[in-house]
């Protein structure tokens, strides 16, 4: 799972929400980016307070941006999610790794909708083709198609290509149902087995609440009640 320094409690609240529903044992792991210095070491800039990446020509929203694309080398073999940290998962994580099919190098929700430029929770949110495919992967991490993923490219590729899977064939790309990643306050009704705040939600300061806060909030009582 994704990890953020300045967004703790949405991982907490993230991670206790998959938890809570695994019915046969799951580890959550944060990418925590101190942890990860000896393979991730592109340059970011500082500008006006926020900060910048010269490859990309494009602000850093998060610090997992790029440390997602590391899992197969981390996990090697078999099977791996990543997911953001602004989710609340609302059923058995197991269910997602039902659906894994080894002829695919992953499998996303393969979103179909441009953002407008703005703010988005604690950053700016910019639009790039397959924006928030990469939110949520289920990771093959055997198979041939991530074999061409080199830490070289994680180093220096603009992040919207990465983000974008362009070391990947189209046809090794495999499709997950919209519910395992069911954007919140942009899709309207359907199933939801995870819900991703995209756009931010009650952990940030100063956040304007929203009928849609009111199951983040509920899976939150168990760290705002403390």
């Amino acid at each position: 799972m994704g990890w953020d320094s300045k967004e703790p409690l949405a991982y907490d609240v993230a991670r206790h929400s998959i938890l809570s529903r695994s019915t046969n044992g799951v580890r959550v792991i944060p990418l925590e980016i101190k942890n990860l210095k000896h393979l991730i070491d592109r340059p970011v800039e500082i500008r006006n307070g926020s900060g910048w990446c010269p490859i990309s020509q494009a602000p850093v929203t998060t610090e997992f941006a790029i440390s997602r694309f590391l899992i197969p080398f981390l996990s090697r073999k078999g099977w791996a999610a990543f997911v953001d940290p602004d989710i609340v998962c609302l059923t058995d994580i197991e269910k997602l790794f039902d659906l894994a099919d080894d002829k695919y190098a992953v499998m996303v929700v393969k979103h179909d909708y441009t953002v407008k430029d703005g703010m988005k929770g604690l950053g700016v949110q910019t639009s790039y083709p397959r924006k928030n495919w990469s939110s949520i992967v289920l990771w093959n991490c055997s198979h041939g198609g991530n074999k061409r993923l080199t830490l070289d490219m994680i180093n220096t590729w603009p992040g919207r290509d990465l983000h974008a899977f362009k070391w990947l064939k189209d046809e090794e790309i495999g499709e997950l149902p919209r519910s395992w990643n069911y954007l919140v306050d942009v899709y309207d009704g359907g199933e939801k087995n995870i819900m991703h705040f995209t756009n931010g939600g009650p952990w940030i300061k100063g956040w304007q609440s929203k009928e849609s806060d009111l199951i983040w909030n509920e899976e939150a009582k168990i760290f705002l009640d403390k």
